[in-house]
């Protein structure tokens, strides 16, 4: 049985949006792990976009803000658009983020996954 962070998202369906290899796969292993089932993990804005629109089932999603020389944030306002809960995973601070997303948290790199997790939880209904 999951630890009690990841409890809320047994089950649930991720899109995990990061560029860089190993945190991807680092975030989908131990999410999988933990009874998520993992979307992705794209690596580009256009590849997001591409998966935002052809899945149906999006419980939640983990972006990345900076995608080699572009910003998240035509994902984010796909997935705004959908009604899809996010969080940022960013190592930049509050500061570089528009206004328009004020209200979407923030997970500092490096992630601390029971962290991601609370923060995920708390932004998913049943």
């Amino acid at each position: 049985m999951p630890e009690p962070p990841f409890e809320a998202l047994r089950g649930r369906r991720l899109l995990i949006v990061e560029d860089e290899y190993m945190i991807a796969a680092d975030l989908a292993y131990t999410l999988e792990d933990r009874g998520v089932e993992v979307v992705g993990p794209p690596g580009s804005v256009d590849e997001a976009l591409a998966l935002v629109e052809a899945e149906g089932r999006l419980d939640g999603a983990v972006l990345d803000l900076n995608l080699g020389n572009d910003r998240a944030y035509p994902v984010a306002d796909a997935l705004l658009a959908r009604g899809v809960p996010f969080v940022f995973a960013t190592g930049y601070g509050r500061e570089v983020i528009p206004a328009a997303y004020a209200e979407v948290p923030r997970c500092e790199k490096p992630i601390e996954m029971s962290a991601l997790a609370k923060l995920l939880a708390s932004r998913m209904k049943r």
